[in-house]
C-alpha cells in the first residue's frame, strides 16, 4: 500500500494520498487550504490516479481545496450529511469570520457530485475498503476512516480531528461537543487494536497502543479517571 501525505496550508492540515501501489488508482483524504498543488505534486510522482474524495469533516481547514481537485480530475466527494452545508459556508461552521484576504483565497462551494457517508459504511474505492465510522464531537458530521489490516501492513486509522498524538481536536466551536467527543474516543477508537497506525487531521503519525498509554482523553474514557487535559487542537 502506498500513502503520500503532507501538511498543507495556512493550517497545516494533513492531506493523503492512499493507493494499493504506485501506478494505480489512489483516493485523496482531506484537501484543505492551498493543498491543491501538493496533490498534483503527489499524482505525478508516484503515477497515480484519483477516483474520489472522502472527508473527515466539513471545516474549511480540510476542504478549501475540494471543489478544484475533484473539477481537475473529474472525481465525487464524500462528506457526511450533518457538515455538507459546510462546504457553501464555511463561516457559519466556525462562529466567526476567518477574515476576508484568506476568504479571497479560498474556492467556496459544492463540487459537481457530492455523495454523503453513513456510520457503518463500507467504500470500496480504487480497490480499496474504507470502513466510516460517525464520530461527532470536533463537529457533529465528523467521521474516521479504517483499512484493515493486510498481510504485512497493520491497519490504518485516519481520525481525522477526533483523535491526534497526544491530543484530540477542540470542542468550542459551532456543532462541538466534548460528551461527544469522549463518546467517540470511545465507541470508534478504543475497540481497535494496538497496532493500529494513526494518521490525524493534524501532526504526527502514532498508534492506538502509543495513545492509549499516554493520551490523557483515551485514558479518561478508558479507565474512567481524570486527568489533567491536553491542550486541544484543530481549527
Amino acid at each position: 500500500m502506498l500513502i503520500a501525505g503532507f501538511p498543507a496550508g495556512a493550517w497545516g492540515t494533513n492531506c493523503y494520498l492512499v493507493a494499493p501501489a504506485a501506478g494505480e488508482e489512489c483516493v485523496i483524504i482531506d484537501p484543505g487550504h492551498q493543498a491543491a498543488p501538493g496533490v498534483e505534486e503527489a499524482l505525478k510522482k508516484h503515477r497515480l490516479k484519483p477516483t474520489a474524495v472522502v472527508l473527515t469533516h466539513g471545516h474549511i481547514d480540510h476542504v478549501a481545496s475540494v471543489v478544484p481537485v475533484c473539477g481537475a480530475h473529474d472525481v465525487p466527494a464524500w462528506i457526511h450529511p450533518d457538515d455538507r452545508y459546510m462546504l457553501s459556508d464555511p463561516e457559519k461552521a466556525l462562529g466567526r469570520s476567518i477574515g476576508m484576504p484568506l476568504m479571497g483565497e479560498l474556492t467556496v462551494g459544492e463540487p459537481d457530485d457530492v455523495r454523503e457517508l453513513t456510520d457503518g459504511a463500507k467504500l470500496d474505492l480504487a480497490g480499496m475498503e474504507f470502513s466510516v465510522a460517525h464520530a461527532p464531537g470536533h463537529t457533529k458530521g465528523s467521521v474516521t476512516f479504517r483499512m484493515p489490516e493486510s498481510a504485512d501492513v497493520p491497519s490504518v486509522f485516519f481520525s481525522g480531528d477526533l483523535l491526534f498524538a497526544g491530543s484530540v481536536g477542540r470542542t468550542d466551536l459551532p456543532g462541538g461537543s466534548m460528551e461527544d467527543m469522549l463518546g467517540s474516543l470511545a465507541r470508534v477508537c478504543l475497540p481497535l487494536d494496538d497496532s493500529t497506525v494513526v494518521l490525524s487531521g493534524h501532526g504526527p503519525q502514532t498508534t492506538i497502543g502509543q495513545e492509549r498509554a499516554t493520551n490523557p482523553y483515551l485514558r479518561q474514557v478508558a479507565t474512567g479517571q481524570g486527568t489533567d487535559p491536553a491542550p486541544r487542537r484543530g481549527m
